[in-house]
């Protein structure tokens, strides 16, 4: 039986919020939108159950080819990004160096993502477009200085991103990367949010991404050099977590950049990031126009 599913959405125009069920998206805007605009109020109020079980017990108000699928927070106030956070990822790099004592992380515009079956943009500036699956959590309980012991508390909902990255663009410094991982519509963020109910659902997702259906990553979340608890209790620790913030907690080994010759991506190519009872998030590719 598949999770409950929550998602954003495009139709006829409008972007609304609604639910997956068999045979389509009920539209929970239309039933909902006076108390929650959008799924960031859905979250912060606790209301992601309370939504999906009202949607279980009705029809599909569109079918899913209807629709333009969105990433699933609106406007979130923060996404955070984790860098090298598998042990073989953080061998990818040969420079010698033992696995870090602190989570390497960077910020990402809302723009910099599209929607599930959106095509990723590959940009006029660079050919070196690079795929990166991973798994990503969403805030729902507001909180600074968040002890570890308490931490999955805080987490509303769980979803999929592929965190496209610009490879030569992240090297133009000497100590940022911000370039790289920012340029519009490189990446893409859903199909929809899962909403987060134990400790157990998230404790050792197989993760893996397929581009033209070929295996190019899988990991295990239970492998993280910096676990979940860690990486909220951290990250709090120097800014509030808010309702709807996107922690992105990493990739495994295998990105494009790392074979010899580099497989960067190129328009035509399908990108499938997918994750153990979260689903399938899927992408393809075009040139910047």
């Amino acid at each position: 039986m598949a999770p409950p599913r929550l998602a954003t959405y495009s139709f006829n125009g409008t972007t609304r919020y609604g639910a997956v069920v068999d045979g389509g998206m009920v539209d929970l805007t239309a039933r909902f939108g006076k108390d929650y605009p959008t799924l960031r109020e859905a979250i912060a109020a606790g209301a992601l159950l309370k939504l999906f079980e009202d949607a279980a017990r009705r029809s599909p108000d569109h079918a899913l080819d209807a629709i333009t699928w969105l990433p699933p927070i609106p406007a979130p106030e923060k996404i955070i990004c984790i860098g090298v956070n598998y042990p073989d990822r953080n061998a990818e790099y040969k420079d010698g160096q033992d696995a870090p004592k602190y989570p390497s992380m960077f910020l990402r515009t809302p723009r910099s993502f599209v929607g599930h079956l959106t095509p990723l943009v590959r940009p006029r500036a660079s050919a070196q477009l690079d795929y990166e699956g991973e798994v990503v959590l969403v805030i729902g309980k507001p909180g600074r200085h968040i002890p570890e012991s308490n931490a999955l508390d805080h987490i509303a909902a769980v979803t999929l991103c592929n965190e496209g990255t610009i490879r030569d663009w992240v090297r133009h410094a000497k100590f940022n990367v911000t370039q790289g991982k920012n340029f519009e519509s490189t990446g893409s963020l859903g199909p929809w949010i899962v909403p987060y109910t134990d400790e157990a659902q998230i404790a050792d997702i197989r993760l893996t991404t397929h581009v033209n259906g070929e295996l190019r990553q899988q990991d295990r979340t239970s492998r993280l050099i910096f676990g979940f608890r860690y990486l909220i209790n951290y990250i709090s620790t120097f800014t509030t977590l808010v309702p709807g913030d996107v922690i992105v907690t990493g990739t495994p080994t295998g990105a494009g950049a790392r074979f010899e010759p580099p497989c960067y991506l190129k328009p035509g190519d399908v990108i499938e990031v997918e994750a153990e009872n979260i689903g399938v998030l899927r992408n393809g590719v075009i040139d910047e126009v």
